[in-house]
């Protein structure tokens, strides 16, 4: 499976006290830089007057400051000047959107997730405060709610309750330093864009392609696994549920090697993972526990569809067309090694397994010891071989197993319309036609059909890579 870019999002309802905590040497074992944009004053006015605001709204909840991304770096980036690496990731932002940023970068204690952290704000400055006069007085209650009348913030004594306000004729009753929140923050499209940006940016400093990182493709076959933070207390639970969806991504692998299609592998992780998982959590609430058992059972469900369905054929070619041969070379060598591993999975583990069970008796401990040894290490070559299988396609650049059968589907299918075209005007060769008349016919141009294949065989590799946008991300 190919690294993907972790990029996460979070709602900041005290921007000050952020980042104190993310820009603190006393209180970050292993910060390297710090940059702003924005001063102090700067963030202690946009908290307050978010707070105002979100108080004259009369909203329930909290009242989100400004927003936070955490993105992850790989670790060749230690190898680079970490003040620059940190000046460029948030200029980045600040160019691209427009407002102030604080920005760290940080180590996690054991010194396996290099990360930035960026804290941005929804606002922007206004060129000139704005500011209101009250052309008569305006009340407001003990929530900062304005209300119409005196009346309505009056006691049953006569006067003013204790916590209300009155802002009298000619006084200044609210003022703006900012602008209003900019509403394309809390959009989904939002996080998938600046993914992209900052998945693009990673890999510009990272010479080897083969270690280039990927946005995940939440539409794809396989499930994402979850990034494990500073301090954790979930850490275990986390390490088993990234388990079972690695068991579900190989799986996967299998079954598009096997034959089977796409569409009926993203039908099965729709209905047995997805809407489960679904119904799971409105019936009895997120457990951890229950979803792996999802997977799980989704996992075996697949491997039986995998049984079920032969492996296709070796594809003969029928015209000479290197391209589409190499392709062919490429599945088969790939089927190969499947085939290598079911037979792992479904006779030389099974048997192995069922002599375990049937070797009883307190005389054959040794002879238990050494079948269940033997389990482990055939288990342990079944996980080796499947976390290797994509390496086959990555040799001759296809990213994963998906994009490799997508590629190689296409291009099946543009050979098979090219012999049956063939087939075509051989008939027509043949029928009763004036010499002149045959003479005329031309088969179908196999340049043609080679173009076509190196087109395909170039979007396959390229498949799922960032794209880029604009000239203006470059350095």
């Amino acid at each position: 499976m190919p690294r993907h870019s972790f990029i996460q999002m979070s709602k900041l309802p005290n921007v000050k006290g952020r980042i104190s905590y993310i820009t603190s040497h006393a209180r970050q074992e292993n910060l390297y830089a710090t940059y702003r944009t924005a001063d102090s004053t700067f963030w202690s006015n946009l908290a307050r007057e978010s707070q105002q605001e979100f108080q004259r709204s009369g909203t329930e909840g909290k009242c989100i400051e400004a927003r936070e991304l955490i993105i992850a770096l790989p670790e060749v980036y230690t190898q680079y000047e970490p003040q620059q690496v940190l000046t460029d990731f948030t200029e980045e932002f600040r160019r691209r959107y427009g407002v102030e940023c604080v920005s760290a970068l940080h180590h996690n204690k054991r010194k396996t997730n290099y990360h930035i952290h960026l804290i941005f704000s929804e606002r922007k400055l206004l060129p000139e405060p704005d500011v209101k006069i009250a052309s008569r007085s305006v009340f407001f209650d003990e929530t900062g709610k304005r209300v119409r009348t005196k009346k309505e913030i009056t006691g049953k004594d006569g006067q003013i309750r204790k916590g209300c306000t009155v802002i009298k004729k000619g006084e200044v009753y609210e003022s703006h330093l900012f602008t209003a929140k900019d509403t394309r923050f809390k959009g989904e499209p939002f996080l998938r864009e600046i993914k992209e940006v900052y998945t693009e940016l990673i890999n510009r400093h990272i010479s080897d392609p083969e270690q280039h990182l990927r946005v995940f493709d939440k539409n794809s076959v396989y499930l994402p696994t979850k990034k494990i933070g500073k301090n954790n207390l979930k850490e275990d639970e986390i390490n088993a549920d990234n388990a079972a969806r690695q068991e579900w991504n190989r799986t996967a692998d299998m079954a598009l090697l096997s034959g089977i299609s796409e569409a009926k592998i993203l039908e099965v992780k729709q209905t047995e993972i997805h809407e489960k998982a679904s119904q799971s959590i409105k019936s009895k609430g997120w457990l951890p526990g229950l979803f792996r058992s999802i997977v799980s059972k989704a996992k075996d469900f697949l491997q039986n569809l995998i049984r079920e369905h032969d492996m296709p054929p070796k594809p003969v070619l029928e015209i000479d067309m290197a391209e589409f041969r190499t392709m062919q070379k490429l599945m088969i060598k790939a089927q190969d090694k499947a085939k290598e591993i079911r037979h792992l999975q479904d006779t030389v583990l099974p048997k192995l397994k069922q002599q375990l069970a049937d070797t009883k008796g307190i005389f054959k401990g040794k002879e238990r010891k050494a079948l269940t040894e033997q389990i482990q290490r055939t288990e342990k070559e079944i996980a080796e071989k499947l976390d290797k299988l994509p390496d086959v396609l990555k040799e001759d650049g296809y990213p994963d197993v998906q994009a490799f059968m997508a590629t190689y589907r296409k291009a099946e299918a543009v050979v098979e319309q090219y012999n049956r075209d063939l087939a075509a005007w051989e008939r027509e060769v043949r029928e009763n036609r004036r010499p002149a008349e045959k003479e005329r016919l031309t088969p179908p141009e196999k340049k043609s059909i080679r173009d076509q294949l190196r087109r395909l065989q170039a979007e396959g590799r390229q498949r799922s890579q960032p794209k880029r946008k604009s000239h203006d991300r470059e350095r």
